[in-house]
This record gives structure tokens, sequence and C-alpha cells, in this order.
């Protein structure tokens, strides 16, 4: 198992209380996995993926742990963390077509970034001019600053960057959100690659669109309200899930094919709750067709079928 997170629970610190982002959050992913996180707006996506790399003000670590390749990550402790980002976990933050300096030359902020850990550059500079080749970008833009590269390239050289040290875990949080069809499917197989390839062992992919999910992921992980809803292989979620939440999620999707008028998309009622005080029991039952009184107990997460875990108390009936 290359990834082990257990019992993670986050808050996030303002005026009027705590905002529970993130609670007791427990799963695996094992080595060479893509696993896909998906779910609404405010669900917890990148509360968890910035938790398990850079866990900071207001973010407050409240219990739990988290293992990488058998060792455990100080995520509670910044400077301490500083030793294993890009080396053992690294990622390509979402809007990361504006996570370059814009004053400085793409080859400069390489240099610095390996320098920063201890790496000449020289060394990996034929390393650094392969991954371009694979990402399709000329030598050329290690002379160029951000601005006169286009969205799509930026991407993918923030890939090249968040990868040239090999890490463990890549954390992708929404690469695809800001880029046109024709590029989400190249950055999306390139993701692949870089798995394929050994530039990274394991993946999480941080997504709305749960149709990029369908052609990448070996598993999908879906979230609501800071909890965990469904994980399972991606075939599994989309064709068999068990949880409400995701069924209704799938139902949103369009099929290729059938015109709006004869089905038109169903949209899930009603909102996720305030999680400054968060409902008792499961935070979807407000919203769940299928609620009823055992609802107002919290729903363990726990493993239904094989690799199907589900935290709903009429999985499987």
């Amino acid at each position: 198992m290359s990834l082990q997170v257990k019992d993670l629970t986050v808050y996030y610190q303002t005026l009027r209380g705590d905002v529970h982002a993130l609670e007791s959050t427990t799963f695996g992913i094992a080595d060479g996995e893509i696993m896909g996180l998906a779910g609404e707006s405010g669900c917890g996506k990148t509360t968890l993926g910035q938790s398990l790399i850079f866990l900071h003000p207001p973010m407050k670590l409240i219990k739990g742990g988290v293992t990488l390749d058998n060792k455990q990550l100080p995520i509670g402790d910044m400077e301490r963390m500083n030793n294993f980002r890009f080396k053992k976990v690294s990622i390509i933050p979402q809007y990361a077509m504006n996570a370059m300096n814009p004053t400085r030359k793409i080859g400069k902020m390489v240099a610095d970034l390996l320098k920063s850990r201890n790496v000449d550059f020289k060394s990996l500079l034929p390393e650094l001019k392969r991954r371009l080749d694979l990402v399709k970008l000329s030598y050329d833009v290690l002379n160029m600053y951000p601005i006169e590269l286009s969205g799509g390239m930026k991407q993918r050289m923030v890939m090249v960057l968040s990868t040239m040290l090999n890490p463990s875990l890549l954390i992708a949080d929404e690469i695809t959100s800001a880029l046109d069809v024709s590029s989400q499917k190249a950055v999306s197989e390139m993701l692949v690659q870089f798995r394929d390839r050994g530039y990274c062992k394991s993946v999480i992919v941080i997504t709305h669109d749960i149709s990029v999910l369908y052609q990448i992921a070996d598993t999908i992980l879906i979230m609501y309200a800071g909890q965990l809803a469904e994980k399972a292989p991606t075939d599994v979620i989309v064709h068999s899930s068990q949880h409400p939440y995701t069924k209704m999620l799938i139902s949103t999707l369009p099929e290729v094919g059938v015109r709006y008028i004869d089905k038109q998309l169903a949209g899930i009622p009603g909102g996720p709750p305030l999680l400054l005080k968060p409902p008792v029991g499961c935070r979807f039952r407000e919203r769940c067709p299928l609620a009823f009184e055992k609802c107002l107990e919290k729903p363990p997460f726990v493993e239904t079928e094989k690799d199907h875990f589900v935290a709903c108390w009429k999985a499987g009936a």
C-alpha cells in the first residue's frame, strides 16, 4: 500500500468557529493506482489534497495520520514536511496555470526548485529534456517567461515541474478544469503516462468532472460535506454504485447520443449543509430520497463488497 490515510480530521479556524471541512477520513491507495476524488464544490476534495502536503493556517489538524511507503508523514509540522515535498509527495495545484513566477524564466525556476532540494540542475537536464519531449514542449520554453506560454503549455510545464524528483504520490488538483476539450484529453493521457513511466508511483486526481475520471482513474472516491461517501473501482462507481449521492451524481451526466428532448438531465435537489455546525448523522440525509430514522446516526465507511466501501445504512440492501 503506497498511501494510507487513517481517521484524518481537519478543520478551518474562523472568527465564527471551526468549519468541519474534513471528518474522520480513512482510505488507502495502492502502488500504481490512479484514484479520482470527486464531489460537489465544498465537499472537502481540495482540503484533503492540501492536508497531505501543505497543511497550513487557517487549517488545523484535529486528529489522524498519514503513512506513505510505510513512513509516517508529519503533516501537522510545516517545517518537517518540507523534507517530503517534491521528493515523496508533490502537487499540481489548482489554477496551475498561474502557479509559476511570472518574473522568472522557466529554466531558472526549475534550477531553483532542484537547488532547494540539493539536486544539481545540470545532472538532471537530460531527464528534463526527455520529459519536455513527452509533454510535447520545445526546449525553448526553458528560456521563456510563463506569460509566453499558452494555458495548456503552462499546465504541462507545471506537470513536469511537480514530478522532476519522481514523488511516490502526485496530487493533481483540477488540472483539466480551465482547458478546452482537446487539451483536457491530452493532459489526462499525459498524467497516465507519467504513472506508467514511473515519474510518480500513485496519483490522486481531484475533480468535479467524473467523465474525466472515467477515462483515466482506476478507482474513484466520492466525498460529500467533508466525509467519505463511497470508494470503488471506476466501473463499479459508474455502473453499480450503492450510495444514493453517488447514484444521483452519475445521473446528472449527459449520455453520448441521447438528446435532451428524449431524456432530460436530473439535478440533485437542495444543497450541501453548512459545515460550521454540520448536521448529526448522515450529512446527506436532508437531500436523500432513501433517508429514514437510522440516518440520524452517522453510517460507518465499510467494505460491502471486495474493494467497494460505502457509508450508507442502506448500502447493499
